[in-house]
């Protein structure tokens, strides 16, 4: 008789909305109780065993005083597990030593924008951004060098040539976000050696904004921009952390990665060390149980992500073609193109009195975007459906 092997439990994250209306987040508190939130990068799930495991030791042992892992700082043991998730994942050899955990990722974007560049130096920002970028070089007193995500029919891209006229001999920095947020663009190594060597040709630093990598789709492959070669790697400031793609946000745990120790050794001449800080126990702890034990977890949310993206593919390319739009190729965030509509108001305004719908308002992402909204889809499939029949019936009634 042949043994059967035990097949493992599924795994359940999906929350109902009157469990998500009990929590104190931003997301379910935001706005009244008939609105449904579509906004903050943050998933409706709950988080990975492992994780919550993780944060159980610490609160059932009353362990708040100063740590200590494996005989060293918690930050090396998050060092030691980011290096080996680049590794298994992306074949990148990333030494733990150029690895610097930090409790913020948007602190880890203004830290290298004042390392790399100064008063009145341009930075190149692809556009539409996550808001926080455009405010790290304004409030630096740096140039703001925007690039538009040009819409070729198929996918947003960067048109070389526009870049080429953009830079100028004050240019220092290109960020660079990928998987690319609003969009959700995941570029592929072909453009990604073309901006590599576009960097090299002026000079540029590169900030590469990858907390999104772990959430990319069949059919596409994130590739880390520091991994393309040694010349890359050399002129390259990884952001990362487990926050997005593992559901900890409040955590508040992330990494910057040096390409080589001569990065880092320029960065930490203009940026103390003590100045970064370091992540509290808990979000460190969080992060470790994340990127070790956590992907189980991760691949059944993919599996239920891939499920509502086309749900919303589906739904809007039949029901409301008035809304142009790509399916993101990772995130779970989509960009909806609503200037079909004509409205008089913000999208955002729009959908938030018609449907009771809390997208992101476009104009936070580009100035030139009010008639945009990006929409969060990572939510139960009840809730999701919810949201989009809401959205059509707004946009059907604005047509008529």
């Amino acid at each position: 008789m042949t043994a059967t092997m035990p097949q493992p439990e599924p795994i359940h994250f999906e929350l109902s909305e009157t469990a998500l209306r009990a929590r104190r987040n931003a997301k379910w508190n935001q706005y009244e109780p008939g609105v449904l939130p579509a906004f903050v990068a943050d998933m409706d799930f709950a988080v990975a065993a492992p994780i919550q495991l993780a944060i159980e030791k610490i609160v059932h042992a009353g362990d708040y005083g100063y740590p200590m892992r494996d005989g060293q700082k918690p930050d090396r043991s998050v060092s030691i597990a980011f290096s080996a998730r680049m590794k298994s994942r992306y074949g990148w050899e990333l030494s733990p030593d150029l690895v610097l955990p930090l409790a913020d990722l948007v602190q880890g974007t203004y830290a290298p924008i004042l390392a790399f560049s100064d008063p009145g130096d341009g930075i190149v920002l692809q556009v539409p951004n996550y808001p926080p970028f455009r405010d790290a070089i304004t409030t630096t007193e740096r140039r703001l060098l925007p690039l538009a995500m040009r819409d070729n029919g198929s996918r947003h891209v960067v048109d070389m040539d526009e870049l080429e006229k953009l830079v100028d001999a004050r240019t220092r920095i290109f960020i660079l976000c990928n998987p690319q947020n609003p969009t959700g663009r995941v570029f592929t190594r072909d453009e990604l050696t073309a901006l590599s060597h576009f960097a090299e040709a002026h000079d540029l630093i590169v900030i590469s904004d990858e907390i999104h990598s772990d959430l990319v789709y069949p059919g596409h492959e994130h590739i880390p921009f520091a991994s393309l070669s040694a010349e890359a790697a050399a002129r390259t400031i990884t952001l990362n952390s487990a926050t997005k793609s593992f559901n900890i946000p409040g955590l508040r745990c992330a990494v910057i990665a040096f390409g080589n120790a001569a990065l880092r050794e320029r960065f930490h001449k203009r940026i103390p060390l003590r100045l970064t800080g370091s992540a509290n126990v808990v979000g460190a702890d969080a992060t470790i149980a994340a990127w070790t034990e956590g992907q189980p977890w991760l691949d059944a949310v993919l599996a239920h992500l891939l499920k509502a993206r086309n749900r919303v593919t589906e739904v809007l390319s039949k029901e409301a073609p008035q809304i142009r739009f790509h399916a993101p190729e990772a995130t779970y965030l989509t960009w909806l193109d609503c200037s079909r509509l004509e409205l008089s108001a913000s999208a955002f305004q729009y959908f938030l009195n018609a449907a009771k719908i809390g997208f992101s308002a476009g104009e936070t992402f580009d100035p030139a975007c009010p008639q945009f909204v990006r929409f969060n889809f990572a939510t139960s499939m009840p809730i999701l459906d919810e949201m989009l029949d809401r959205f059509v019936t707004a946009t059907r009634r604005n047509a008529r």
